[in-house]
């Protein structure tokens, strides 16, 4: 007998009748005889339209409100569900995060698991129910309600299979897996049976929207393995896994890429230790994060200062660099919001050389201009202009014989 954690989410739940198949997928797996505790999302829209009752009752309501809040939609998908499995003659029980005690520290709309209680959920299980638990959702130490931010059911169901020691996490999701980059702007990618937790890390941070990036870290750390499968149609689906070195690995796994990049420059900065410091400083201050990082030096002494930032940061981080600019006596501002950054994946091109070669001699045929360039042992990445984003994939698709087979 085998122990699976599932989770769904909001697709999946999304209507009464998408609740009943997702009871007779759960129904099925019973008389397998395998063991099953269910994470669910709150149906899709609902968290939405709670946000907006929110805002019509005070213009920035509270993060605590909040979170007891938006708690409340997965508290109808896991009732409606226990329901539906009760009609199919299943005995199933709900919880709400602060029920199972899923302890997290009290960071409001972002609070991370710190602890699980899994003495309940264990014997439940014994007793042979079925567990649905809310997902995205906790308690801290207080006894305040508190959420995981976006995507946190999906860390909420890695936790708890974590906990469990369950044999397999199953993500039923809106695709049947990990794509070698998105169908939907290369129509010949390929879904990938096995994928290691470095490179679907990569590939999360990178941009690609199957997995939340927090409950990838949790798998990798806690070695859960991962399957992302689809709630609407069979199948294998992907693994997410330790990398099996008894089997060759290819070169690249995926491409990955954002569309949520903006990028800054100062230029004429005088070149002298500190520079860097004095220029992040102001936009870590105000929380905005930075992803790539180019510094150029003149001759004369001066240095021009180049970084990414999402796009929905460009404009405040513009008014803070302008304001450095006058403190440093810098000549001037520039910035570009029309970029997107396109990255390569894949643990196989740590033992093979001339793999950034080809990426770059790749988008050179096809005329496109690279503005940045970051690296790491499993990743390229390049920011291009946004007008070559699918040129650009498509493109090193076709390079790295990534095409369905």
């Amino acid at each position: 007998m085998a122990l699976f954690v599932y989770k769904f989410g909001g697709t999946s739940v999304g209507t009464v009748e998408r609740i009943k198949s997702v009871a007779e997928k759960i129904s099925l797996a019973r008389k397998n005889g395998d063991d099953i505790v269910v994470v669910v999302s709150a149906m899709s829209g609902e968290t939405n339209r709670l946000t907006a009752m929110a805002k019509e009752m005070q213009a920035q309501p509270t993060d605590r409100e909040m979170d007891v809040l938006l708690s409340t939609g997965e508290q109808v998908s896991m009732s409606l569900l226990c329901m539906a499995l009760h009609e199919m003659g299943h005995d199933a029980c709900s919880y709400t995060g602060g029920q199972v005690r899923i302890l997290t520290d009290s960071s409001h709309t972002k609070a991370r698991i710190q602890e699980i209680d899994d003495h309940r959920l264990r014997d439940d299980l014994d007793a042979g129910k079925v567990v649905v638990v809310a997902g995205f959702q906790g308690v801290d130490e207080h006894g305040n309600i508190t959420t995981l931010g976006r995507g946190g059911s999906d860390t909420t169901a890695v936790a708890l299979a974590a906990a469990l020691n369950a044999d397999e996490c199953h993500i039923y999701t809106d695709v049947d897996g990990v794509y070698t980059t998105d169908p939907r702007v290369e129509p010949r990618a390929r879904r990938l049976e096995k994928i290691t937790f470095e490179e679907m890390l990569e590939m999360a941070s990178l941009g690609s929207k199957v997995l939340q990036i927090r409950s990838v870290e949790f798998a990798g750390k806690y070695n859960v393995a991962l399957r992302v499968l689809s709630s609407f149609s069979e199948g294998q689906g992907t693994l997410i896994t330790y990398e099996d070195s008894a089997v060759e690995k290819a070169l690249i796994s995926g491409i990955a890429f954002n569309r949520d990049e903006a990028k800054l420059t100062i230029t004429g900065v005088p070149d002298l230790p500190g520079v860097a410091s004095k220029i992040l400083g102001p936009i870590a201050d105000q929380n905005i994060e930075v992803d790539m990082i180019i510094q150029n030096i003149a001759d004369d002494d001066t240095t021009d200062f180049t970084f990414t930032v999402h796009r929905n940061d460009y404009q405040r981080a513009k008014v803070l660099l302008d304001q450095v600019c006058g403190e440093m006596d810098a000549k001037q501002v520039t910035g570009d919001d029309a970029i997107v950054k396109v990255s390569i994946v894949g643990v196989g091109m740590r033992s093979h050389a001339g793999i950034a070669s080809t990426m770059f001699k790749t988008l050179a045929e096809e005329g496109i201009n690279i503005r940045m360039i970051s690296t790491s042992e499993i990743k390229i990445s390049v920011v291009v202009d946004e007008k070559y984003l699918e040129l650009a994939v498509r493109s090193l698709h076709k390079a790295f014989d990534l095409e369905s087979k």
